[in-house]
């Protein structure tokens, strides 16, 4: 017999999606990209709406059709590039920068208003905030029950308040732009983005995902896909109501701060307006189970993809990652922000690449032809722009300055798509050659 999900399941398993997406980046990142694109905001909505939304559902789509992992999707780039592949992404969106930043935002929204910014604080709520995480990380199976219909609803409903609210009650009109967006207010939304880690968190969630429908007894791989794949879209909706809301937040709280304060100070500062000293600390409610849903998703995948390939079990892992994470949170949230950017400059194309390729492979004759160099090109460029993002950007040669679409920090862009275009006519070269020599 087939199991098959009940509608009620389904449901969960989207809001469960959408739970583990809306972490600390999908809250912090759009009401900052709000109060800098000021009057351009819809423009650089939509290039923010493109990575943060679109590629993280195609992301769990590709996921869903290859059936697994990273591992499953990176096969054409070879097991050794692909392995690579997956523990930086792992690495990235796990105990170096998501899980841990999960953490200091909570705190930065909810407790440092209260205790101060201070060192201790932030070590003491660390400490039990990751004690909570590895607790509920050590049992994935309940993962739909816990996550699904209990945390993730609670999310939706202080998210949708607080989304009324930004429509309902602006703070005060918007202000004008800041330089970069007046220039190109698109391609930085579209880079801001990837400040959300969405789609390397997609492709970590991918599994946690096929998981969570098999532990309902599903086993049908074309019901898996199916599930998964609705499950996607479901958070996709979900994530573009909740940033639509928070450009809106952002755009309007240019007289309540700076221009170039961090998210969680502008989100701190538009709830204190609008619903006084109630609205902080529901604020910090929200933002308290957002970050730890985002956080135990990522810790369950990490623990389960290291299982893998280390020689320890899967709860020594969950309590490893969880110690490490804890320690990285420490360095503070415009620490974290600082060191992450350039790490997902360089690694963000080449998962683009990757994912948006993953539904061409029938239309080549060998798919690791044009798969592999154009992933390497992207890559080689991303590395580029993100050097860029650092104090080493004298370092380059003048030329990388002028490079098409430099000054949008997407000029792995057309090396890419020119490195595609040689790879497909090779491809159809030597798949011809083939045929001809067989004849």
């Amino acid at each position: 017999m087939t199991h098959r999900l009940t509608s009620k399941d389904i449901l969960a398993l989207g809001f469960m999606t959408f739970a583990l997406f809306v972490g600390a980046g999908n809250i912090i990142f759009p009401p900052m990209v709000g109060i800098q694109s000021g009057e351009h905001v819809w423009v650089a909505a939509i290039g923010f709406l493109i990575t943060a939304v679109g590629l993280p559902v195609m992301t769990v789509i590709a996921l869903a059709r290859v059936g697994g992992g990273v591992d499953a999707l990176s096969s054409p780039i070879g097991k050794a590039a692909g392995l690579l592949l997956a523990t930086a992404c792992y690495l990235a969106v796990g105990p170096l920068f998501a899980t841990p930043r999960t953490a200091t935002v909570s705190f930065e929204v909810g407790i440092a208003p209260l205790t101060g910014d201070g060192a201790l604080p932030l070590f003491i709520y660390s400490l039990i905030y990751f004690a909570l995480v590895i607790g509920i990380s050590l049992y994935p199976g309940k993962l739909l029950d816990t996550v699904g219909h209990f945390l993730a609803p609670l999310k939706i409903v202080a998210l949708t308040v607080l989304g009324i609210a930004a429509l309902v009650w602006p703070a005060g009109g918007e202000i004008a732009a800041t330089t970069e967006y007046q220039h190109a207010a698109f391609s930085s939304g579209f880079v801001n983005g990837y400040l959300t880690m969405d789609t390397l968190g997609a492709m970590v969630f991918g599994i946690v995902i096929v998981n969570a429908a098999r532990s309902r007894g599903v086993e049908n791989a074309g019901l898996l896909t199916r599930y998964t794949i609705l499950a996607g879209l479901i958070a996709g909706v979900g994530l573009t109501l909740v940033y639509l809301s928070l450009f809106k937040l952002g755009s309007d709280s240019g007289s309540l701060v700076d221009q170039n304060a961090n998210g969680a100070a502008i989100l701190h500062a538009y709830v204190a307006h609008t619903f006084g000293g109630m609205g902080s600390f529901f604020l910090a409610a929200l933002i308290f189970v957002a970050c730890m849903v985002t956080a135990v998703g990522l810790t369950c995948a990490c623990a389960e993809f290291f299982a893998q390939y280390l020689p320890l079990s899967y709860k020594a892992l969950v309590f490893i990652l969880g110690l490490f994470s804890m320690v990285v949170s420490n360095l503070g949230l415009s620490h974290l922000i600082q060191i992450s950017i350039p790490v997902l400059t360089a690694i963000y194309p080449p998962c683009i690449v990757l994912v948006v390729l993953s539904f061409t492979l029938n239309w080549w004759n060998k798919g690791s032809r044009v798969v592999a160099p154009t992933m390497l090109v992207s890559l080689l460029f991303g590395i580029v722009d993100a050097i860029k993002t650092t104090a080493f950007k004298d370092a380059l040669p003048a030329f990388s300055q002028h490079l098409p679409l430099a000054d949008q920090g997407l000029s792995w862009l057309p090396p890419a798509v020119a490195m595609l275009v040689i790879a497909a006519v090779v491809d159809r070269v030597k798949g011809r050659e083939q045929v001809v020599a067989h004849s």
